[in-house]
């Protein structure tokens, strides 16, 4: 048995979400790259440049790359046989965002959904954990912006509806939302499980590497699909039209009942920070 203090845990949150209030990450900034070279339209194709220079400067200054410097997500993997000592494990990944954000004059965001009032300090963040084989604790970082968050959508199909309901889904999600989101995006997508399930699913989705592909076949193909669709919306960079509407659509799937197809289309904007450490 292995044993991991919380404080390391701690400061591992706090430079990964330090490192993400300013950078993209680097397959979001390849992705970015490959956008503005192959789109068509000027003003789509100037926009995508401008969004390139604004990451660039952000980095070079150390400066949040997007005003909103989003709600906290942290997903940990707790290898069964690290036993934790020191604070509580939440405490300790909230005391590495609140250091983050105070330290990288981030916008603090979060707030009670009732009276507005503001938490002071973009805390609580929002913690998911697995326990997974092994002595080793993996912390992936994602900042959510809400500009985004909010053109999410949630469906409950009909196991008939199939693949093919699956693909509307997530193509009618990303037409509906249209400019609000900030495109070009990059979408998650949770498939199966339950009403809770398929959401977090779709959201660890989205700490995939941009362009990364299924290893299952039958996914990968959803993946390309639905990001052929999409593209064809001609939304573009920022809805100035264009080529490029989607960076990436990445799913994740789990078995769900026999009665049911949930499917979770968490949308992301072309602002795609975070990371991960392993402890």
């Amino acid at each position: 048995m292995r044993i991991l203090n919380t404080d390391e845990i701690e400061n591992a949150v706090y430079g990964l979400a330090l490192n993400a209030g300013v950078s993209l990450t680097p397959s979001c900034r390849s992705a970015l790259l490959s956008a503005a070279e192959r789109e068509s339209g000027k003003v789509a194709a100037f926009a995508l440049n401008t969004l390139i220079e604004n990451a660039e400067i952000a980095e070079s200054e150390k400066m949040p790359v997007c005003q909103d410097t989003g709600m906290a997500v942290v997903i940990l993997e707790l290898g069964q046989k690290v036993a934790l000592e020191g604070k509580l494990l939440s405490d300790a990944v909230n005391d590495g965002v609140r250091r983050a954000y105070r330290d990288g004059y981030f916008r603090k965001s979060v707030c009670d959904p009732l009276t507005r009032v503001n938490t002071g300090d973009n805390t609580p963040a929002v913690i998911h954990t697995e326990i997974v084989a092994g002595d080793k604790v993996k912390i992936k970082f994602l900042p959510k912006g809400f500009g985004s968050e909010n053109m999410s959508r949630l469906y409950m199909l009909k196991p008939a509806q199939g693949v093919e309901g699956i693909i509307s889904a997530i193509v009618e999600t990303v037409k509906t939302a249209g400019s609000r989101p900030c495109p070009p995006v990059y979408i998650g997508v949770g498939i199966g499980g339950s009403f809770d399930t398929c959401a977090y699913l779709a959201k660890k989705a989205l700490t995939r590497e941009i362009g990364s592909v299924s290893p299952r076949r039958d996914v990968a193909e959803i993946e390309r699909e639905a990001l052929k669709r999409i593209n064809a919306l001609d939304i573009g960079c920022q809805g100035f039209h264009g080529d490029v509407t989607a960076l990436g659509v990445s799913c994740e799937v789990a078995p769900t009942h026999i009665a049911g197809l949930p499917v979770a289309v968490n949308v992301q904007c072309h602002c795609v920070r975070g990371g991960e450490k392993v402890l």
